[in-house]
């Protein structure tokens, strides 16, 4: 038993920030997007889930290559490079687009609870979500400032087992039939209004420049050398297919349900009232357990992200026991109690801030392009025809579902 026990631990400690990228990537937006998308149009939208998984896929292993072959990350090399006006601009959009984000992931998972208690609470009115949100906080902050980088991805691993399993599980209880899901795999975009500004958040979440940025950062953390190529090109494998597969479940749990019926997710509350009746409180209470799992396991990268990417902007390595540091984490919790004291609904909002997140992308993907071909930097590592044409290709797809997804925001506005 310990032998098994120590061979997945070895695996876990490989796929380390792989694991990071999944709890930060299918987080509540991943959610909410992904089953907008199933309950408006089925599994109709499942090639744009395919897509951006596999450029994900293709886009990590470059970022996370690049920094290995340098020993710099994206923000730093921008600074370096390109000066800290431009380099300053990239991380202040990142910065801005995650505070945003974070606020409504907590707002979602305190929803989503209160509205699946409603039952065990005498008012029927359910567990308070200010309480909630202090609960939830207190305990990420807690594990955030007593742990260390290594045990974070530990708890990290933790959540992303529970959140995965909780998903594949509820989809099996309502799962489409198959050939619904192979025909979504051909490329259409419906003719409703916000198909386009869903398509774009599918993308935005699944492949948006911070995960790119992220990606370095975590494998700089590891300390990963050239001796770690076939790790890292594993990670990714990894990383990028359960992407797929659990956005995939997210929108087949939809798609089985609430598409036949023509509901539609508009709320957070949607996802638990609108399922609950046609699956069960059983298989309700997986998928809500899925969602938390989702919310919390995303809100650790979530909380560390911004002291991740200032220390990586310095040059300086991680410390959560910096003061400021702290700041930043404790101001992130507090965030999360914007929707629950003033009210909101948080699920257009998420929606949005996801696509937004394609604005980004393009200009860092053409730094990034710039830095590959410099042989002075990246010296025989330097990109290959390949590399350039996958960067060109993600380039143009990022900035075509940019327009799409500005052209839904509109539309939806």
């Amino acid at each position: 038993m310990k032998k098994y026990w120590k061979r997945i631990t070895l695996f876990l400690a490989a796929i380390g920030p792989g694991l990071f990228l999944v709890g930060y990537n299918i987080g509540t937006g991943s959610v909410t997007t992904m089953a907008s998308a199933g309950a408006e149009h089925g599994m109709m939208l499942s090639w744009a889930v395919l897509l951006s998984c596999l450029f994900t896929y293709l886009l990590i292993v470059i970022f996370g290559r690049f920094t290995i072959a340098t020993g710099e990350t994206p923000l730093n090399s921008f600074k370096k490079n390109f000066g800290s006006g431009l380099g300053g601009f990239v991380l202040a959009t990142l910065i801005i687009s995650e505070l945003v984000s974070s606020v409504g992931v907590m707002a979602v998972v305190t929803e989503v609870v209160n509205e699946w208690t409603k039952p065990l609470t005498s008012s029927g009115d359910g567990f308070s979500t200010i309480w909630l949100t202090i609960i939830f906080a207190s305990i990420l902050v807690y594990f955030l400032f007593s742990g260390q980088y290594t045990s974070i991805e530990k708890i990290l691993a933790f959540f992303v087992a529970m959140m995965g399993l909780s998903f594949v599980l509820s989809t099996f209880m309502v799962i489409p039939d198959a050939s619904t899901v192979i025909a979504g795999l051909v490329p259409n975009i419906p003719d409703e209004a916000n198909a386009g500004l869903i398509v774009a958040g599918m993308v935005g979440t699944t492949m948006g420049g911070i995960i790119l940025v992220t990606r370095s950062i975590t494998i700089k953390q590891k300390g990963w050398t050239k001796e770690n190529l076939v790790d890292e090109k594993r990670d990714a494998k990894v990383s990028a297919s359960l992407m797929f597969i659990l956005s995939i479940c997210i929108m087949a749990a939809a798609a089985g349900t609430l598409y036949p019926l023509g509901l539609k997710v508009t709320s957070a509350v949607d996802m638990v009232k609108t399922l609950e009746p046609l699956a069960g409180r059983f298989a309700i209470s997986i998928f809500v357990t899925g969602i938390v799992c989702a919310g919390l396991s995303s809100l650790f990268p979530h909380y560390m992200l911004i002291p991740l990417l200032l220390s990586d902007y310095k040059n300086e390595k991680l410390d959560l026991n910096k003061w400021r540091n702290r700041g930043i984490v404790i101001f992130y919790a507090m965030m999360g109690l914007i929707v629950p004291v003033f009210g909101g609904r948080p699920v257009f909002v998420m929606i949005v801030s996801q696509a937004l997140g394609l604005i980004a992308t393009p200009l860092i993907l053409v730094l990034m392009i710039i830095l590959l071909n410099k042989k002075k930097l990246i010296k025989d590592s330097s990109a290959c025809m390949f590399t350039n044409i996958v960067m060109v290709v993600t380039i143009l797809f990022t900035l075509v579902l940019g327009i799409i997804g500005a052209i839904g925001i509109i539309e939806a506005l």
